[in-house]
């Protein structure tokens, strides 16, 4: 149930992965909420994705209801609508938030867009992992309500929530979304526009390291891997977790940061990497990375 929060309507631009568990989870905990993406063909799938979510949830809540399982399903999808109408779908929204390719320039053409057609209330959110909020947020005229809402995937189960503030984000916007993230059950963390945040600016750099170990031939990837959750308690090694999270992803965020901060050692690109995004080796969801994980 949505709480008596400044955010009651919410708008998700974006239907993919992370917009549509975005949506799901606002539907969930009793937003209205709009999601918009390019065709209705798009919206239909995300739809009908977040409805076969909800339904395992609603089974695992309610086993031994059928009748509250049902009515769950029913209520948190009667909060959800979809639009392919950017601009018409955020004209009543007071949160909008945005999960969309991550491209500075597209995402600059948007928030133009957007902010001409919603109200001087709204408060505009970017998802970005990796891109800078106070950048993406020049595009509009709102910088005081502007900030970063970055959930992690799978959205459904994850519990953190990045929120973050620009030097232009006001005090009462970062309130009001730091509250939003608790309406979602989610446990916020606050953090000032730095590359990568909190867990990025940690894990990339991490990752990368390893990689520069292994490049280096200071030890086997096995061992690496073996090493930090033996001797570290992680739960995964740093390649098993590069290829969960994706090489192309990796690399796409540390090419981003080495073009903004060409001097910090952190942010060297890595040739073993590119090799094997040039290969096309991205991780588990080809099938292969830095370990094999068998045909996709």
């Amino acid at each position: 149930m949505a709480s008596s929060s400044a955010i009651r309507k919410v708008t998700v631009i974006g239907s993919g992965l992370m917009g549509s568990g975005i949506a799901q989870v606002c539907a969930q905990s009793g937003f209205k909420v709009v999601m918009v993406d390019q065709t209705r063909e798009i919206l239909a799938k995300a739809k009908g994705g977040i409805e076969s979510s909800i339904s395992r949830v609603a089974k695992k809540k309610f086993k031994d209801n059928p009748a509250s399982s049902t009515q769950f399903i029913e209520k948190t999808m009667s909060n959800l609508s979809t639009n392919v109408d950017s601009a018409g779908a955020v004209k009543d929204a007071d949160l909008v938030i945005e999960a969309i390719v991550e491209n500075m320039d597209v995402k600059h053409k948007l928030f133009r867009e957007l902010d001409k057609a919603a109200p001087s209330r709204t408060i505009f959110a970017s998802n970005t992992s990796s891109l800078s909020i106070t950048e993406i947020a020049s595009s509009t005229k709102r910088l005081d309500r502007f900030g970063g809402l970055h959930f992690f995937n799978p959205v459904p189960m994850m519990q953190l929530v990045e929120v973050i503030h620009t030097p232009q984000t006001s005090e009462e916007t970062m309130k009001t979304l730091v509250q939003f993230s608790k309406d979602l059950r989610k446990v916020p963390v606050r953090c000032k526009d730095t590359p990568g945040f909190i867990v990025n600016r940690l894990l990339v750099p991490f990752m990368m390291e390893a990689v520069r170990m292994l490049e280096r031939g200071d030890a086997s990837l096995e061992d690496i891997d073996q090493a930090m959750k033996l001797g570290a308690g992680h739960p995964m090694g740093p390649f098993t977790l590069s290829d969960f999270v994706g090489l192309d992803t990796s690399k796409f965020i540390v090419d981003g940061w080495h073009r903004r901060f060409p001097d910090n050692p952190l942010f060297k690109p890595s040739p073993l990497l590119n090799k094997l995004v040039g290969e096309g080796k991205l991780g588990a969801k080809s099938g292969e990375g830095f370990f094999k994980h068998g045909k996709k």
